[in-house]
């Protein structure tokens, strides 16, 4: 059965590519993609093969983006790359808030709601990350801690800005450690995601709300079929064209 939200798959390369494996990577996942209906696809890639990525994908359904994006539109900022130069290359999307930059960049929660206004402000699509660590889940305060990392998103956005967003719930245990949150586990989240945007305004509710933390082929259909979990935030796997195709078609599959 048809469902009224449809799937978007979007690859972090996070820091891997070189320019020759970076071609035949994008070229097969361009060419996969144009087999899929009602999927979104995308990649963000690191930021110095942007001019590449828009060359190859430039004639594609693909679409891309960056992993992060400064929160300042110009300046004496040295090492930030302002999210109208990201425009510039035809992004799309800008990663904000990654468990990574929050984590080793210090990020807080009101610099990543400052990028995301930004990312809008230059016409680009924020994709937010939320997420607790092993410590949190255990001590039960996986809504606690999601719902302060929205919450200082959504106060400094209107209610047409926030409708314009990307969330991705990433749970920092589930990234990169070949540990995936159950189906049941990230559904759980992704609802109680979707409840707080509701709360805020009712066409902020229906933002595609996608899961990242090892998904894989071989669990993305299960991940994706769940009620609100529009698709995926993928890391490793986005490296492999055959196995992020794979993902893509998981999320064709679920809407037929």
């Amino acid at each position: 059965m048809a469902r009224e939200r449809a799937k978007l798959v979007v690859g972090n390369w996070k820091m891997h590519g070189r320019i020759e494996q970076n071609a035949p990577l994008l070229t097969e996942v361009a060419a996969g993609a144009s087999a899929l209906q009602d999927v979104g696809v995308g990649v963000c890639v690191p930021f110095p093969y942007l001019a590449q990525t828009q060359a190859l994908l430039a004639d594609s359904i693909v679409r891309w983006g960056v992993q992060d994006i400064s929160a300042h539109a110009q300046g004496a900022y040295t090492g930030e790359v302002a999210a109208e130069m990201a425009t510039d290359f035809g992004a799309t999307y800008a990663i904000v808030g990654h468990s990574e930059r929050r984590a080793y960049h210090h990020e807080t929660p009101e610099l990543v709601g400052a990028k995301a206004r930004r990312a809008l402000d230059a016409g680009v699509t924020p994709i937010v990350c939320l997420g607790e660590t092993l410590d949190e889940r255990e001590c039960d305060a996986t809504e606690r801690v999601i719902g302060a990392q929205l919450e200082a998103v959504l106060l400094m956005l209107s209610e047409e800005q926030a409708a314009r967003i990307v969330i991705a719930y990433e749970p920092v245990w589930a990234i990169g450690t070949g540990k995936s949150a159950t189906a049941a586990q990230a559904q759980n989240v992704h609802a109680f995601v979707r409840s707080k945007l509701a709360e805020k305004g009712a066409t902020i509710a229906h933002v595609p709300l996608l899961y990242g933390g090892s998904v894989k082929p071989d669990n993305a259909q299960e991940l994706f079929g769940q009620a609100d979990i529009d698709g995926g935030l993928i890391g490793g796997a986005s490296l492999k064209s055959q196995d992020f195709l794979a993902i893509c078609q998981a999320a064709q599959t679920v809407l037929q």
